[in-house]
């Protein structure tokens, strides 16, 4: 993987990790369009690259919410944050459970299986355009709600089901405020990074090798910053009720990727 093809993979992962339109389903498009021959394990680290780029994005950009948590926890005591702590382990179990127990099986849907990703776009468009229709209320997140927001997030494994727009719509649908539900769904996914980062390296599924370093810098510094700007952006997007735009662009491309598939 040379450093162009690392520069838009990187800008593809920034926006789409945190836009409501598949970051992985995305990336599986673009390696098809770019003829990517990389080995399994190269093109892996570089995924492992750029979501770490984008788990730094969220902790910059909610920095100060981040920080108000580790306060509320020291304090060692039950209140807001502690709940807040709480509700995102509890969102995590689902992908946990998936993750452990269906690797192998999810490790053959990201080879090229556009058509998947086009279906699986298509379900997030519908998903995003019901989620805009719903009514604004002023609801925090429970532990009920935060576990069926955490079956979501788990079900966005899929490629194409884009983890944001799932979580997010799934959390409107329940009638949790918008401000809170972009909050919750882009905080509760860091942890799950950081962990599937960390099993990767000590469990040796990296292959670290130099010739690889100068397209993953590249990637990393794209990702990060296009990550912080959609970061921004969605959140605003979010409150101001804009994601049937999302719906009609994921509808396009998944219509897009079923063709391609079907012709080529």
């Amino acid at each position: 993987m040379n450093w162009i093809e690392a520069l838009i993979l990187g800008i593809i992962q920034g926006l789409t990790e945190f836009l409501p339109v598949s970051s992985s389903g995305h990336l599986e498009i673009a390696k098809a369009l770019l003829g990517d021959t990389s080995l399994a394990h190269e093109s892996m680290l570089m995924t492992v690259v750029l979501h770490g780029a984008t788990a730094l994005a969220t902790l910059i950009v909610f920095r100060k919410d981040v920080a108000e948590i580790f306060r509320g926890l020291l304090q060692f005591k039950w209140n807001e944050e502690t709940k807040f702590t709480l509700h995102i382990v509890i969102s995590m179990v689902p992908a946990v459970i998936v993750g452990l127990w269906f690797n192998d099986q999810l490790d053959i849907l990201f080879d090229g299986q556009i058509l998947l990703v086009g279906i699986m776009l298509l379900i997030t468009a519908a998903l995003l355009f019901f989620a805009d229709k719903a009514k604004t209320t002023e609801k925090g997140v429970s532990s009920r709600n935060a576990l069926i927001i955490g079956i979501s997030q788990a079900i966005a494994i899929l490629p194409g089901i884009s983890r944001s727009g799932a979580t997010i719509s799934t959390s409107v649908l329940l009638g949790i405020d918008r401000t809170k539900a972009a909050r919750f769904s882009f905080l509760m996914v860091v942890p799950l990074i950081l962990a599937k980062m960390g099993k990767d390296v000590l469990g040796g599924e990296i292959a670290h090798e130099s010739a690889t370093l100068v397209p993953m810098g590249i990637g990393f510094v794209a990702a990060l910053l296009t990550g912080i700007l959609a970061c921004t952006w969605m959140i605003k997007l979010v409150k101001n009720s804009k994601l049937t735009y999302f719906a009609v662009y994921c509808f396009l491309v998944g219509a897009f990727a079923i063709i391609a598939a079907i012709l080529y």
